[in-house]
């Protein structure tokens, strides 16, 4: 793990072992398990602090009560709302990356939190996943390098970031208990390498981990994956935070690397960590001492913060609703916005040409911040793209908006807050069992099936009656327009965690509406917001197609510069869209969604890798992207370094009349590749700014490891000599430029 410099690491475990020996049991197991549904135990007669704890990674969450899932209902807790981690990924930029990362620990500092939950940097395995929002990519790769500049931004404000969700948290469904068959290869390529590049390269002061397990057991108790690879293999000594209700067994949590247990529960004296686990010791089944690592763990975040020690008094405060972190996530929402298609130049669009605007499709006027799960944010304010739009045209452009399809109303309550459905799935597992009784789960989950099915029934029902209406206002609408914008997609009644979406189709009769808009407007602009990929059956009608994942706050904002050219779009996607399910890896093999066990059998092969595989063409690929502008690559050069490194440079031009942001992705296809290998991997990336005409060079180096794969009986990375090609493109299937470099 990355070391703090300015810490004198020998003195701070000195200090260290000095507590844990004037600390009596009882305070020990108080500091390693909730003493409020978001902080830990306090020593106060050691001046040892509560651990705050927050979600998460869109904002910091509202207060809640500290025995109960209810809000404070104070109005003091109003934060910024940032854009999601897909959003974020898809800028490619990783100076934004730690913009964000900076604006979310600067907030939570400024709240009075110690630990901000996130980033979220699980792979993106399944389309239909309902946390997929708040993940950034289908590519490890890609996940890594945006995650490190994360996590320092967030830790440079004194607030540990948490890694979360250790390891392969890829569905929703039976979250708290699926259980993950995944073989060694595929775990250490795929899944663990976001993971290993934040707490080494980052140096992430804590992990949170997973709800699911891995190979029968789960991440929270496991000690292949938090002792074996976490501690030992990467040298972690950071704190293991549980996920809220992850430890099931006091004694096997004990006895591997959980540090910090949190639940769901108010009983904070019965969590596995408090009385239960004080038993086992006075029993002689765990020893004290397994209590004291967990203690040093805590310690040693809590010097690193600033919470104890002499540096107590230099701590930084924080802020939150800064005017900076709103001009930060603007910047972010505007680099995230990913032009799909532009067939015939429609955008961006000319004002001064534009008298009436017909703006159609509920999510133009959705606020989205205050859903999701745990990703809820009480945003001090929420720009929708309708009100960005009148925004930026003001008062002599006529703005007319039309619902174009119904959404049912689904008013917030606490009964229907997601922690609710959690408290109600963690009464009905096996939590603290040592049998699982899968025949008694299997009959309620059947039965929540249900009823989930016959509330969808009955919706859809309700939606086809009132389309019929506002399908033929929607038509008429935009026959005189001068120009007309759908804003359609999904919303966190879909993407949202605890469940996931049961198709990737769009919602609420969408696809029907903007067919019958193209046959009247054939240059309709069709705008998607949403957390992960949609089929699209109209695509290749539509001219011109802008997708947005939740950009935050500042979202109407960005919508509106974007749309008439202000920013030049240079979002390009962190995850293939399919063109349906079906041509997915899981849509093929069936291995998603599943209550009990999963088989993670595509291996490597999920994403761009699977298409790439089954020669697959998908609506957009990996690394898809548009501009206003027009690039040029040329020049490819290599050079093979010391350590088996290949050094390479290559030119871009801007051959536009726009200035425009390019991202230059590099791809290693290897060539008679001595074992099962993809087609191609990203491998790096450059994001190049170049105004009208002007050219830049590029420089980018792939080392040792970037070749690598994993050996699963030498259990290392190897990398094999031979020849490998050297793939410069625009998107994974956009090439560009092509060469060999020979390894030795």
């Amino acid at each position: 793990m990355k070391k703090d410099a300015k810490i004198d690491t020998k003195k701070m475990e000195k200090e260290i072992d000095k507590l844990v020996k004037k600390l009596t049991l009882d305070e020990k197991l108080s500091m390693i398990h909730g003493a409020t549904l978001f902080k830990s135990g306090a020593v106060e007669r050691l001046g040892i602090p509560a651990v705050s704890t927050s979600d998460g990674p869109m904002g910091v969450r509202a207060e809640f009560m500290n025995d109960r899932w209810i809000p404070s209902g104070n109005n003091d807790d109003m934060v910024s709302y940032l854009p999601s981690n897909s959003a974020l990924a898809s800028t490619w930029n990783t100076q934004l990356a730690h913009d964000m990362g900076h604006v979310l620990g600067a907030e939570a500092r400024g709240r009075g939190k110690d630990m901000i939950l996130a980033p979220g940097i699980n792979i993106k395995r399944d389309p239909k996943c309902g946390r997929n929002f708040e993940y950034m990519s289908e590519d490890p790769k890609l996940t890594a390098t945006l995650a490190v500049p994360f996590v320092q931004g967030v830790q440079e404000n004194d607030v540990a970031a948490c890694v979360k969700h250790f390891a392969a948290n890829g569905q929703e469904t039976d979250r708290l208990m699926v259980d993950e068959e995944i073989d060694d290869r595929t775990l250490y390529e795929i899944y663990l390498p976001a993971f290993k590049a934040a707490v080494q390269e980052g140096g992430a002061y804590s992990v949170m981990g997973a709800y699911n397990k891995i190979n029968g057991s789960h991440c929270c108790e496991s000690k292949d994956l938090l002792d074996l690879v976490l501690r030992h293999e990467w040298g972690y000594d950071g704190v293991v935070i549980s996920d809220w209700g992850g430890v099931h067994n006091s004694k096997e949590a004990a006895e591997c690397s959980m540090d910090l247990e949190m639940s769901v529960f108010p009983d904070f004296e019965n969590y596995k960590f408090a009385n239960p686990l004080k038993e086992l010791i006075q029993k002689g089944e765990v020893s004290e001492e397994r209590v004291n690592a967990k203690v040093r763990n805590i310690l040693r975040m809590m010097y690193r913060l600033k919470m104890i020690g002499k540096q107590k008094d230099s701590r930084k405060a924080g802020a939150y609703n800064a005017p900076e972190h709103r001009e930060a996530i603007l910047r972010t929402a505007e680099e995230s916005m990913i032009l799909l298609k532009n067939e015939k130049g429609a955008l961006p669009l000319d004002k001064k040409k534009i008298k009436k605007l017909v703006v159609i499709g509920r999510n133009a006027a959705k606020i989205h911040s205050d859903g999701g799960g745990s990703a809820e944010i009480k945003a001090l304010y929420e720009i929708c793209p309708l009100m960005g739009l009148k925004m930026y045209l003001g008062g002599n452009v006529q703005v007319e908006y039309v619902k174009g399809y119904h959404v049912p109303d689904k008013p917030k309550t606490f009964e229907q807050n997601w922690q609710a459905t959690s408290l109600d799935d963690l009464a009905d597992s096996d939590v603290g069992q040592a049998v699982r009784d899968e025949a008694h789960e299997q009959e309620n989950h059947r039965k929540g099936e249900e009823q989930r099915l016959a509330q969808i029934e009955k919706e859809k029902a309700e939606v086809h009656e009132k389309n019929k209406k506002l399908f033929a206002q929607a038509v008429e609408a935009a026959q005189d327009a001068d120009a007309v914008i759908f804003v359609g997609g999904l919303n966190h009644d879909l993407d949202s965690e605890g469940f996931d979406r049961s198709n990737m189709k769009l919602p609420y009769e969408q696809d029907i509406i903007i067919e019958e808009l193209l046959k009247v407007r054939p240059d309709m602009i069709v705008t998607l917001i949403g957390g992960s990929p949609v089929e699209m059956p109209w695509r290749n009608k539509a001219q011109t197609i802008l997708w947005s994942y939740y950009a935050g706050m500042e979202t109407g904002n960005a919508f509106a510069r974007v749309i008439f050219g202000e920013v030049n779009p240079s979002g390009k996607l962190a995850e293939t869209f399919p063109a349906r399910y079906e041509d997915c890896a899981t849509g093929q093999n069936g291995q998603f969604g599943k209550w009990g066990s999963i088989r993670l059998e595509e291996g490597l092969y999920y994403g761009y890798r699977h298409f790439d595989r089954q020669r697959i063409a998908p609506a957009f690929c990996f690394g898809h992207g548009l501009s206003y502008t027009d690039f040029e690559y040329s020049g490819l050069s290599m050079k093979a370094e010391k350590g088996r490194n290949v050094k390479l440079t290559f030119t871009v031009k801007n051959t536009g009349k726009r200035a425009g942001a390019e991202i230059a992705q590099v791809y290693i296809a290897p060539i008679a590749a001595r074992t099962n290998r993809p087609v191609k991997e990203l491998k790096a990336y450059a994001k190049v700014e170049l105004a009208a005409g002007k050219s830049g060079k590029v420089s980018l180096t792939l080392n040792q490891q970037d070749f690598a794969y994993f050996d699963e009986h030498l259990h290392e990375f190897i990398t094999d000599a031979g020849d490998y090609e050297i793939l410069v493109g625009a998107s994974c299937e956009d090439i560009r430029l092509r060469g060999i470099a020979t390894l030795a």
